[in-house]
């Protein structure tokens, strides 16, 4: 088995979240391997089509406070598993891309992120951890929910 010694572990806030950090602290453990954390905010402005134009709209929460109330979030779910120290951050972007963009960036030789096990239509659109193992230049862990 390859012994990792650099880990990217891609978290959203759904309860996947605390069984793909659970992995990762065993994986970590196993291998003497450094972790890193990271979350994608993946930001549509929202627009309404008006005629042949389209008009932005103001809801009242723009990309800049949204990463900002995600780095918290980030920080506490962090803290709460024992992952204070652990390098974090917070991107903004395509999740599918800036994941293993990122893991390529920090030279990482494994990937943790979560799999919803969706099927049907969810299915058909895709899922995050799918297009990460097409994209990623290193090994990729779908960590399951639990069905």
């Amino acid at each position: 088995m390859t012994a990792y010694k650099n880990v990217l572990v891609a978290l959203d806030f759904s309860p996947i979240a605390e069984k793909v950090i659970k992995r990762a602290r065993q994986i970590a453990e196993r291998f003497q391997a450094r972790l890193s954390l990271v979350h994608v905010v993946e930001y549509i402005p929202p627009v309404e089509p008006v005629g042949d134009m389209i008009l932005g709209i103001d809801w009242g929460v723009d990309e800049r406070e949204l990463l900002e109330l995600s780095k918290e979030r980030f920080a506490t779910l962090a803290e709460k598993h024992g992952l204070a120290d652990a390098d974090r951050e917070v991107l903004s972007g395509n999740a599918r891309l800036e994941i293993a963009r990122h893991a390529a960036e920090l030279g990482c030789d494994l990937i943790i992120i979560g799999s919803h096990g969706r099927h049907g239509f969810s299915r058909l659109l895709g899922s995050t951890a799918d297009a990460v193992l097409h994209h990623a230049h290193c090994d990729v862990l779908a960590v399951r929910a639990d069905d």
